[in-house]
């Protein structure tokens, strides 16, 4: 059982208050979609949990089985899906997910690279440069990359990006699947994605 715990968070840039005081604590079957108005942080309120930026003030913590995670346990647990993410695109989709692998010190077999891009729509195209795929392919590759590791926390900014209604079907099973044995945290403006959580956070801008 994994457990993330987000007490009285705030983050500031400079003089401009991004959020304050949230609080919600997420156990392993639980799902929480942050919504708000563009520009209401709720990319930031994303970063700031993964540790990417500081907080101004509060905690996060992330445990497993009663346990608090080191930030080094935390990386390797969890997972984010984001469109500002970038692949290599002078490699092959294969290379890209034995590269993203070996980032956190894991071995993937070809077996397993072709059951995850099976598992998103991209069956045969494993040998395909980067550069040669459409931008919903790559957001689809992004959720091959992030289930690497089997993660026990996974993030989701703006998750059917670049998406058409097959990706998007593609997705949210994958969702559905992942979020009855993980902690899913969804970042979105979009009733379709948010509906997919079944708790909420609302920033306002």
């Amino acid at each position: 059982m994994c457990r993330l715990s987000v007490t009285n968070l705030a983050k500031r840039f400079g003089p401009r208050k991004v959020f304050s005081d949230i609080s919600f604590q997420l156990e392993t079957g639980d799902s929480l979609a942050v919504v708000g108005p563009n520009g209401s942080g709720k990319t930031t309120l994303l970063m700031t949990i993964l540790n990417g930026y500081h907080p101004t003030r509060g905690e996060v913590t992330f445990y497993r089985g009663g346990r608090r995670l080191a930030e080094s346990q935390v990386r390797t647990s969890s997972s984010l899906v984001a469109p500002y993410l970038n692949f290599y695109d002078d490699l092959t989709a294969e290379e890209n997910l034995k590269f993203f692998a070996s980032v956190t010190g894991r071995n993937v077999t070809g077996k397993e690279i072709n059951s995850l891009l099976d598992r998103v729509g991209l069956e045969g195209r494993g040998m395909d440069l980067i550069r040669a795929y459409s931008s919903g392919m790559k957001q689809r590759l992004k959720y091959a990359v992030a289930l690497l590791g089997r993660p026990e926390f996974l993030f989701l900014d703006e998750p059917t990006s670049s998406l058409d209604e097959h990706g998007k079907r593609i997705v949210f099973d994958m969702i559905e699947e992942y979020r009855k044995n993980g902690i899913l945290v969804i970042a979105t403006n979009e009733r379709e994605e948010y509906s997919l959580a079944s708790n909420l956070c609302r920033l306002d801008q």
